[in-house]
């Protein structure tokens, strides 16, 4: 029921009301903990809703990301800075020859049902994480054996020298999960995981973390909604509740966050960007660790004449990586040489690469192809980071013509892309990558000419070993050996020599535009958590 009084009958203004007001004032603000003295709203995010899974040990997009690290922790983590710092564990130790992990883990921590994490949970989490064999599994691939002495101590021993281990533990995959919760649910840790686990749906609906959120409800293509952890053993979150809406455009994510049904939009591009005017609206633009690059297969069906070593150099001093910056997001964003992320250990410091016609002309005309040849060139149709793949490649196409080299472009749907370029290969295509954990590895891991890359099985390795770099071998085995200033130089090395295989050609990295409304903050981009929620607050 509500009462209408006048201004000369309002209660308020009597002396005995507004010393009873301020009695329950400080009674109200002193008797509530801080974090809950706050906006209870719940914190709306819009974003396309990348899941593939809501089982930590198979989730594997941007949006799970955020996801994982909000209802699970890993025993490290990275703070702003990217400087690795206890989460889970209070203190480690690492052998001389980086084989050897002994984590002391924090004895109040425990799960969102109360219990305790311990050391079994941990070996659990690994054990099941490796053998799962999903996509994520490669974090822990380097595991020979997991030891737990006490409830509080893991001792980890890897195949081989890992001095990036630790960097891959701050992945929100390795976050620890509730064994004893998650195995009577269906899930499975033996060798026999791949096959036999069957928890896959239960977490669409469960979560078995320590995390500062527990999964509330999750509605496919519509919402995923977290709900504070009544239990959380450590800083309680700024929000009570988080939700993230599923919103795939751009301009609608910017029209909810101008309307304010959305607090934060979560991919907004720069030219999207420059379109809001409400003075409500907070935005800014961040260097990014993602890139998209050029990659030329030495190894595909399709090549019409041999992609050599020269050609790829042709190719490559005939792109006007500069126009490209400006064309595609407007100088928002960085030119990269090395596919390694400015930022990561050895990715910085490149020199621009040239741009030069009559020298990629002159390397032509040596291998008799002054009058040119045609690519053939397939990629995948779609707009990632505020690049549309079409007109970047339109943009490629022209640099390239002015050299006598003609694509014939061919955009697919992902899914067609992926099965040709794992099939017969494509001689030139365009792609993107974001970072799976800070550290460097992961990149010769994936674009390096060594044994078992992907890009060098695309680049037919199988065929021609040649193709292959025994010097980037060697630097990839010592770098993870070492530790420290001389491990950066050598990743730095290792960039140098993916830059003259000439294979993957980066080319841009675009900025990250952080978009939310004014009273919401903490909003920040993270190495490794994409966006930390517990952070955000109103």
């Amino acid at each position: 029921m509500i009462s209408i009084v006048s201004r000369s009958q309002n209660p308020r203004n009597s002396a005995l009301w507004k010393v009873a007001a301020a009695a329950l004032l400080a009674t109200s603000v002193l008797g509530a903990p801080a974090v809950y003295a706050q906006d209870n709203r719940p914190i709306v995010i819009a974003r396309n809703l990348d899941f593939n899974s809501l089982d930590p040990h198979r989730a594997f997009c941007d949006t799970c990301q955020i996801y994982n690290s909000s209802v699970y922790e890993s025993l490290v983590t990275l703070d702003a800075e990217n400087k690795l710092i206890p989460l889970l564990a209070k203190t480690w130790e690492i052998n001389a020859d980086q084989t050897k992990f002994t984590f002391h883990l924090e004895p109040g921590a425990k799960f969102s049902d109360g219990s305790p994490v311990e050391a079994k949970d941990v070996k659990w989490t690994w054990e099941r994480l490796k053998n799962i064999k999903d996509s994520p599994s490669f974090l822990v691939g380097s595991i020979s054996s997991i030891e737990t002495p006490d409830e509080h101590t893991v001792v980890v021993t890897t195949t081989s020298p890992n001095s990036e281990f630790l960097n891959a533990l701050a992945a929100p995959n390795t976050g620890i999960v509730n064994s004893e919760v998650a195995a009577a649910a269906g899930a499975v840790a033996g060798p026999d995981a791949s096959t036999t686990d069957n928890a896959e749906p239960w977490f669409l609906k469960n979560s078995a973390g320590s995390g500062p959120f527990v999964l509330a409800s999750y509605e496919p293509n519509a919402e995923i909604r977290f709900k504070r952890n009544e239990n959380y053993w450590g800083k309680a979150p700024a929000s009570n509740e988080i939700v993230i809406r599923q919103v795939k455009d751009a301009v609608a994510q910017a029209q909810m966050l101008e309307s304010g049904t959305a607090d934060i939009a979560a991919q907004i591009d720069p030219d999207t960007a420059k379109t809001i005017k409400n003075p409500d609206v907070t935005i800014s633009s961040v260097p990014s660790y993602n890139f998209i690059y050029l990659a030329l297969s030495p190894g595909a069906k399709a090549n019409k004449v041999p992609l050599t070593l020269e050609l790829r150099e042709a190719i490559s001093l005939g792109l006007d990586r500069e126009a490209i910056l400006d064309f595609t997001i407007g100088g928002e964003g960085q030119l990269i040489s090395a596919p390694i992320p400015i930022g990561f250990p050895g990715g910085s410091g490149f020199p621009n690469q040239p741009y030069d016609v009559a020298k990629a002309k002159e390397i032509l005309a040596k291998a008799n192809l002054a009058e040119g040849l045609t690519l053939e060139a397939t990629y995948p149709n779609m707009n990632v980071y505020g690049v549309d793949l079409t007109l970047l490649m339109q943009k490629i196409q022209q640099d390239l013509s002015k050299i006598n080299v003609s694509l014939d472009l061919q955009p697919v749907p992902f899914t067609t892309w992926r099965e040709r370029i794992n099939g017969d290969g494509i001689p030139a295509t365009a792609l993107f990558f974001a970072p799976d954990y800070f550290g460097t590895a992961q990149y010769i891991e994936y674009f390096g000419m060594v044994p078992d890359s992907p890009w060098a099985r695309r680049a037919g390795v199988a065929k021609d070993p040649a193709q292959l770099n025994a010097k980037l071998q060697e630097i990839y085995k010592k770098a993870l050996a070492s530790s420290g200033d001389d491990a950066v130089k050598l990743w730095h090395e290792a960039g140098g020599e993916m830059i003259d295989d000439r294979v993957i050609l980066p080319l841009i990295s675009p900025n990250l535009i952080l978009a939310h409304r004014s009273d919401v903050k903490g909003v920040r981009y993270s190495a490794c958590c994409n966006l930390p929620l517990a952070e955000i607050s109103r």
